[in-house]
This record gives structure tokens, sequence and C-alpha cells, in this order.
């Protein structure tokens, strides 16, 4: 049991989402794309997302299938851009 689990990886496909899809909303709202913030950005969208764990290349085909619903896009669009208020108000970075 052990070494079937050592060759497994859990991941949260949210992060890809999150990472793949930001850089579209910052273009768009004038946001500084500084690591920092970036990263704080990321952090607070992925907090305020529903995670979607995968384990096998099974599970990450079927969480890629979800990316298709209009709904997922508007929610990670919309977590992503409050984010970017939060973090432009109280902006981390020197």
């Amino acid at each position: 049991m052990q070494d079937t689990m050592q060759d497994m990886n859990l991941k949260n496909y949210m992060e890809d989402i999150v990472i793949n899809t930001i850089d579209s909303v910052l273009r768009q709202t004038g946001c500084c794309t500084c690591d920092v913030c970036r990263m704080d950005i990321i952090a607070i969208a992925l907090n305020n997302l529903t995670p979607h764990y995968v384990v096998t290349q099974k599970g990450e085909i079927y969480a890629r299938a979800g990316e298709l619903a209009l709904q997922f896009k508007a929610d990670v669009f919309a977590a992503i851009a409050k984010g970017v208020q939060i973090v432009q108000s109280r902006p981390r970075h020197g």
C-alpha cells in the first residue's frame, strides 16, 4: 500500500487554473504584476474557490472538463478579481 501511495501525486488542480488565468485578469485591471502582488492575488483567489484535488491522470482529465463550464470560468475570474481589489487596496510590496 505504501509503495502505491508514493507513486501517486495529490494536486489541487484549481492552482493550475488560477495561475493560467491570472495574467488575462491582471491585463484588464492594471494591477501591479510584481511577484508579491501576483502570489497574494493567487492565494486570495484559491482561498475563495472550492479546491479540486486530483490524484490520477483520469482525475485531471475530469477536472479539465469542468473548466469548460461557463459558471466555473466566471467563479475563477470573480475570485481573482476579488484578490486584485484586496491587493490594490493594501499592497505588501516595497
